[in-house]
């Protein structure tokens, strides 16, 4: 006789819950709809967040489905790889500036980088893809913020707080938002040495709809980043993050 693995069909059940919800759930309302007990809710529940297979918001403490399950479906539904759309136009944006390019989505209260475009230059700055990153770090947790729905940046913020990384670091609440309503309208944030000292960045969003909040940002040390560069930075990452959306919408259609 099979197995039933009744653990596995709990879990299965749970995914399609949330696949078919419009809106994140909580513990309690997941063993309610599945009257599945709270306890075995949270085990499994637990155990997926912790594979990626499921995030956590940070504020309500409710889940949703994580990108995980689009990087397992990659083989099958090709139109969702982000990584593959966004390489190619990461690479020549690079070649156009001559900084090192990240990709990276929201993931739960962090953000992940998925990808990586490293300069050319013997002195860079680099991370592996995998590489978790704080969710309000600078220019990244700004461009980020400003894709959530109005009000909900605000609870974050009030929710996870400021941290000093760098005497630059922005850790007054009403200052870090405003530049979120900025990035929003400008569809940029910068990062001028607030979250590594010598280091700055600049941010733009990916805006594709059903897809985890997703951005790109170039980063360089302060001798290289000059006010000048970053004025072409900004115009060049804009349309490559805007390139990235209009390819990804494409083959979601």
């Amino acid at each position: 006789m099979a197995y039933s693995a009744p653990s596995v069909k709990k879990a299965f059940k749970i995914l399609h819950l949330l696949a078919d919800s419009s809106s994140s759930l909580g513990l309690s309302e997941i063993a309610k709809r599945l009257k599945i007990g709270k306890s075995t809710v949270h085990g499994i529940t637990s155990a997926l967040e912790e594979l990626g297979v499921l995030v956590r918001d940070p504020l309500h403490k409710k889940f949703g489905l994580g990108y995980t399950l689009l990087e397992l479906s990659r083989k099958s539904y090709r139109k969702f790889e982000l990584r593959d759309i966004a390489r190619p136009p990461m690479e020549k944006l690079v070649e156009k500036v001559g900084e090192t390019v990240f990709l990276g989505i929201m993931n739960g209260d962090h953000i992940t980088i998925l990808e990586v475009v490293e300069s050319n230059r013997e002195m860079k700055i680099t991370s592996p893809p995998g590489t978790r990153l704080p969710l309000l770090a600078a220019a990244t947790g700004k461009v980020f913020l400003s894709l959530l729905e109005e009000g909900r940046a605000k609870e974050i913020v009030q929710k996870m707080g400021l941290k000093k990384y760098t005497p630059n670091s922005i850790t007054d609440p009403r200052r870090f938002l405003k530049e979120v309503e900025e990035a929003k309208k400008r569809t940029y944030a910068i990062d001028d040495e607030e979250y590594m000292n010598g280091v700055r960045a600049v941010s733009a969003p990916i805006q594709v709809p059903f897809l985890p909040p997703a951005a790109i940002w170039v980063v360089g040390f302060t001798s290289s980043l000059t006010d000048q560069k970053m004025e072409k930075v900004i115009s060049e990452i804009r349309k490559t993050a805007q390139e990235i959306s209009h390819s990804m919408k494409e083959k979601l259609r």
